[in-house]
């Protein structure tokens, strides 16, 4: 671990007066490559300045309750200690749907934003936490758009909400005016969806529901996070939204894997998520199953823990043309024929002597291929 990133995390905290925005990350140089990282570091940490609980750090840094705690899990969730160090993610996988608009991956709370392309800069993506629907009230699945966009928007809520509230004892207005206690927050994104379904903000007393199965469909940011985005995108904008417990990616020609626990009610059993990992692994390597790592496969689909995970890495082979050759050893010239003996003298055949042939061991990896990093070994 380098202390450098630890140093870089304090330094943004002592910083921070309310809460931070969306993490932004340059998308990789390479078209193929599909994971995403912030710093040299894969465990990035901060230090609490305070005492404060593990949600606000969580709010602090964009990321959702149940990413947090999954990360940290011998850290006191309400009681973090000044000078306590949390652990933060790093790395993220793109989710396999076209790098356009937003893509929200229910089974991970988070969404990515591809901003358009600026000349001279590099392609972005920004990154949320959000909070998704209940396992009886499901958030959509499909491809939409930003219908409308609201500001202090009024909740009406619908009838099947209003009675559920009732039988708890808890019963709704017909209207819920604007304000810090409306469910929608102070923003809203209208989805292109029957069933009034939004992307929006929270109330004060709802501010730790982000990253957990908590709405009734509707997508849930933290304040901050759904204003940036509300004064970012634009009518019209492309929404993905997809459910990827499991996702495969590149980058530098490390094969990556990243699986997060299932959502509540759609429980998978340890074969099927062995399956389906084995399956998009084949899938990301051009439909050929590599020869990767079987023990850090396994201890990413048991931990569950939503960081990537390196399982493979592959050797590229140059062009023929560049493979160096053993060099070309010129036959010395056979000896004149020998000179007519006379018969009194002994007769001995005269041999043009063996040379060995030297050659030049090409670097290879282990499994027979060109290697560079062999040939700076000198394997």
């Amino acid at each position: 671990m380098k202390i450098r990133t630890l140093l870089i995390f304090s330094a943004l905290f002592s910083n921070f007066t309310q809460h931070a925005a969306a993490a932004t990350f340059n998308l990789p140089e390479n078209p193929g490559d599909t994971v995403i990282t912030q710093f040299d570091d894969d465990m990035p940490l901060t230090r609490s300045e305070h005492d404060e609980t593990l949600l606000d750090v969580a709010r602090r840094f964009s990321l959702g309750q149940t990413e947090i705690v999954r990360l940290n899990p011998d850290v006191d969730r309400w009681n973090v200690k000044k000078g306590e160090i949390v652990r933060l993610p790093n790395k993220h996988i793109l989710p396999d749907s076209p790098r356009e608009g937003l893509t929200l991956n229910v089974a991970e709370y988070r969404m990515y934003y591809y901003l358009p392309a600026q000349p001279d800069q590099p392609a972005q993506v920004l990154s949320f936490a959000h909070g998704v629907g209940r396992q009886d009230w499901k958030t959509p699945l499909g491809k939409t758009t930003i219908a409308k966009k609201i500001k202090d928007p009024v909740w009406r809520p619908p009838e099947s909400i209003r009675r559920e509230h009732a039988a708890m004892g808890d019963p709704l207005p017909v209207v819920v005016p604007a304000g810090p206690h409306n469910p929608l927050g102070a923003y809203a994104l209208y989805l292109n969806l029957p069933g009034d379904y939004r992307i929006h903000g929270t109330d004060i007393d709802k501010i730790f529901g982000i990253g957990m199965q908590i709405t009734h469909g509707c997508v849930r940011m933290y304040p901050e996070d759904i204003e940036q985005l509300y004064y970012t995108v634009s009518v019209g904008t492309p929404v993905h939204i997809v459910k990827q417990p499991i996702k495969v990616g590149w980058l530098n020609n490390v094969l990556y894997i990243e699986v997060h626990p299932d959502l509540e009610g759609e429980e998978m059993t340890p074969d099927q998520r062995y399956n389906s990992a084995i399956a998009l692994i084949q899938k990301a390597n051009n439909d050929i199953l590599p020869d990767f790592n079987q023990q850090a496969l396994t201890e990413a689909l048991t931990n569950l823990s939503g960081i990537p995970t390196a399982i493979f890495e592959r050797i590229e082979m140059p062009p023929v043309d560049t493979i160096p050759m053993a060099p070309v050893i010129e036959q010395p010239v056979a000896p004149p024929p020998s000179p007519v003996i006379e018969p009194s003298q002994t007769t001995t055949a005269i041999q043009a002597p063996k040379i060995a042939q030297p050659t030049k061991k090409v670097p290879v990896s282990p499994l027979g291929y060109y290697s560079p990093r062999a040939a700076k070994q000198g394997i």
